[in-house]
Formats: C-alpha cells, sequence, structure tokens
C-alpha cells in the first residue's frame, strides 16, 4: 500500500506549480510545442516504467537529454524571461497614494481628450504580472505618464499610434506593442479590434486596460477579461486608483 507523507504531498505541489507556471508563460509562444513534447517523452517514460518496457525507457531516456539540452539551446531567452517573472510574480509594484491619484489622473485626462477628438487609444496598466513580453513585441520607453504624451502617442500622425501603451509603475515602458485578442464568443460582433485586445491581454494576465473608440469615443475599462463600457473621465480615474489599490 503506498503512503503519503506531508513532504510527499508538498513536493507533488511544488511540481505541480512549476508545471502550470512554464505552460502559462510558455502560452502563444513557439517555445511550447518544445515542452509539449518534453512532456510527451516524460508520459511515455512513466509508461515504460509501469509496464517494464525496458527499451522504450532507454530510448525514451536518450531522447529526452537530447530534448532538453536543445530546449535550454534554443530558448534560453525565454527561460531567463520566466524565472525573472517568477521572483517578481506575485508582488504589486508598490506606488504611494499621492503617485496613484497623479497616474489615474494623466490617464483620465488623456483619455477625455482622445475621447473627444475621437482618437482611438489602447492603454495596458500593468499590475502584478510582468508584461515584458508584450513590451519587446513593440517599442520600449522610459517616459513619465503624461496625459498630453500619451495623447500625442495616438495622434493618427504618430508613428507609434497603432498598438497599445503599456505602464509600469508611474512610468510609459511600451508603446506599439501588440496584444492578444480575445476568442470569447460572447463578446459579438460590436466589438472591435482595440476591444477584443484590451479584452485578450486582461485574460492573460492581470492588468486592466483602457480602451477609447475611434468611432464613438466611449470610454472603455477592462479587467479579469470583462468590460466596462462607456465609462466617464472622472469614474475612470475613481476605477483605476481602486484597482491599484487592491494590486490585482
Amino acid at each position: 500500500m503506498i503512503q503519503f507523507t506531508i513532504i510527499d504531498i508538498i513536493d507533488i505541489l511544488l511540481v505541480s506549480f512549476l508545471i502550470y507556471f512554464f505552460l502559462h508563460f510558455f502560452k502563444g509562444t513557439k517555445a511550447i510545442l518544445t515542452l509539449t513534447g518534453v512532456f510527451i517523452l516524460f508520459a511515455l517514460w512513466i509508461a515504460g516504467s509501469i509496464f517494464d518496457l525496458k527499451t522504450l525507457k532507454f530510448i525514451v531516456a536518450g531522447l529526452g537529454n537530447i530534448w532538453l539540452i536543445i530546449f535550454v539551446i534554443l530558448f534560453q531567452n525565454e527561460i531567463r524571461k520566466a524565472l525573472l517573472s517568477l521572483g517578481s510574480k506575485g508582488f504589486s509594484r508598490f506606488i504611494f497614494a499621492e503617485e496613484r491619484e497623479k497616474l489615474a489622473k494623466e490617464i483620465s485626462d488623456a483619455a477625455k481628450i482622445l475621447s473627444d477628438k475621437r482618437i482611438g487609444a489602447l492603454i495596458a496598466i500593468e499590475r502584478n504580472d510582468v508584461l515584458d513580453q508584450y513590451i519587446e513585441r513593440g517599442i520600449k520607453m522610459e517616459a513619465s505618464v503624461d496625459a498630453n504624451l500619451i495623447v500625442s502617442i495616438f495622434s493618427p500622425y504618430s508613428p507609434l499610434h497603432d498598438g497599445g501603451i503599456i505602464i509600469r509603475g508611474t512610468s510609459i515602458v511600451g508603446a506599439k506593442s501588440i496584444f492578444p485578442l480575445s476568442k470569447n464568443p460572447n463578446l459579438g460582433p460590436s466589438f472591435g479590434t482595440r476591444h477584443l485586445a484590451a479584452v485578450g491581454i486582461t485574460e492573460e494576465t492581470d492588468c486592466m486596460c483602457v480602451v477609447v473608440s475611434e468611432e464613438t469615443g466611449s470610454i472603455s475599462l477592462c479587467s479579469g477579461g470583462n468590460i466596462e463600457r462607456n465609462i466617464e473621465p472622472e469614474k475612470l480615474k475613481t476605477k483605476i486608483i481602486n484597482k491599484l489599490q487592491k494590486g490585482g
């Protein structure tokens, strides 16, 4: 009869967490195919061990060593990012109350100007989950959050107006970033690409995303895969402050 101790349970939970973390981190990247291959080999090795298939175990063990070496070589950058993300995940970036107030005000002021001018915008505000993979898909920046700067970025004549911007702490750290589109069938045909991207990024991370519609000028706020539409700028400011206070 198999007996489990508390150490065995902790061991299983830790391994399960690591598997979940890497699968979640590599989701949607080319590395996921290699990870899938590794898990298939692992499953074959378990089957060989259960049924004592010596030849299968020998072949799988040899392939496994080669596969892991190839994985480390090809995806060393992704592994490095995953480890960095593991170190920062779960810790909200600390922002003082007055900084939260100023940040929310600059974003809401920018949203109002963009709304009045019927200029589309997509603004992701990072919380606990780091958004480095999306920053690297666009243009890296390092600028203080400012309403006029945000408006100028999304101006139709700006080379940065396509895609979204990413705010980390009190700084704009990325522009022209491409976010994953939501595949939620309940969103309906009235949702444009910006709104689908806003919902999509908040489905995959815990960030919040402000969207300004180019067609109607309406302001929306997405969080946790949900979207609240037609928000007034002052109400938007309050919602941003509240969500930043909760830290996710």
